[in-house]
């Protein structure tokens, strides 16, 4: 199951955004999105879920003076551009002592309990990360079981903040686009995290090639199909054979193209041929293509084509 889900204020945080990697939560825990809306005193602005990664909420909240009960899973914070303040950290007779910006991480390894104490208004971004993706993923790329994660207050990561700030952005309006990118995005942080802020740093190994060519024939034909259950990263990986880690990183190696890069031209192509040839309106072009209004697919095709689908189609005839 993939979703974005917006919450009205007048409603209660829905159970569709209680994504996990293994169904029942934990006795005595809150899921993820719970525990942090009674400790925000709010909802989050956007959340994110994939039931093979895991969740991605963005937050603004008031002040904040409270106990974090222990998580679900691996909780991973970065801070939108803009943002500057001073966060306190007790765990235990532990005190860290860090500032809020760009460029910065956070990471509470699952099961932690921290007291927070920050004075002002925050804009934060927070992954949720199974245990278990990091399990995966350190198994797809053969390296070492990842040891526990560090605990880390406003550590200076701007790959790892990046990489999350990407996730979290509301991208194309197209459910298998915006699915598949943060699939891609929610592997590359695992392995980020394996690679640098684990207890015992993997280390991972370089691609060793391209899919075969009926593996990257079958791949294109389902990147290609008219549905989007069919153009999942685990659905693709396997109909190669491959783990997601590997299906990636060989298909980019065969096509120069990530697999979200490689369909977002297609559904361009696609988009292009219809404007040139068809009498079809925008708003039909965008439905047929997958896209949940008129307005997100003419500022994705604005992106890649540089102007406006109208423009372009009366400058192709």
């Amino acid at each position: 199951m993939n979703e974005l889900i917006r919450f009205d204020p007048s409603k209660t945080l829905p159970a569709t955004s209680r994504a996990r990697e293994s169904g029942e939560p934990v006795a005595g825990r809150r899921p993820n999105d719970v525990e942090m809306a009674r400790v925000l005193r709010t909802r989050p602005l956007r959340i994110a879920a994939d039931t093979s990664s895991g969740v991605i909420a963005h937050w603004k909240h008031d002040a904040l003076h409270d106990v974090v009960e222990p998580m679900l899973d691996h909780v991973v914070m970065t801070y939108p551009a803009g943002s500057m303040q001073r966060l306190e950290r007790r765990t235990g007779k532990s005190v860290a002592v860090a500032t809020a910006r760009s460029g910065v991480v956070t990471i509470i390894p699952a099961g932690s309990t921290s007291r927070w104490d920050i004075h002002q208004p925050m804009n934060v971004v927070q992954l949720y990360l199974p245990h278990k993706t990091l399990e995966r993923v350190a198994g797809e790329a053969r390296t070492s079981a990842p040891g526990d994660l560090l605990e880390r207050t406003g550590y200076p990561d701007p790959i790892t903040s990046r990489l999350l700030m990407s996730a979290a952005d509301a991208l194309e309006g197209s459910a298998a686009l915006d699915a598949l990118f943060r699939q891609q995005l929610t592997d590359l942080l695992a392995t980020r995290l394996l690679v640098a802020h684990a207890g015992s740093s993997a280390t991972i190994q370089p691609a060793l090639g391209g899919l075969a060519p009926m593996a990257l024939r079958r791949a294109i034909d389902r990147l290609r199909s008219d549905s989007d259950a069919d153009v999942s990263l685990g659905a693709l990986a396997a109909e190669a054979g491959l783990s997601r880690f590997h299906f990636c990183r060989a298909f980019k190696d065969s096509t120069g193209l990530s697999p979200h890069a490689w369909l977002r031209q297609h559904r361009l192509e696609q988009a292009m041929n219809m404007l040139r040839n068809t009498d079809a309106s925008i708003v039909s072009v965008a439905m047929q293509l997958g896209y949940a209004s008129q307005t997100a697919f003419a500022a994705a095709f604005r992106r890649l084509a540089g102007e406006t689908p109208s423009d372009w189609r009366r400058r192709a005839r």
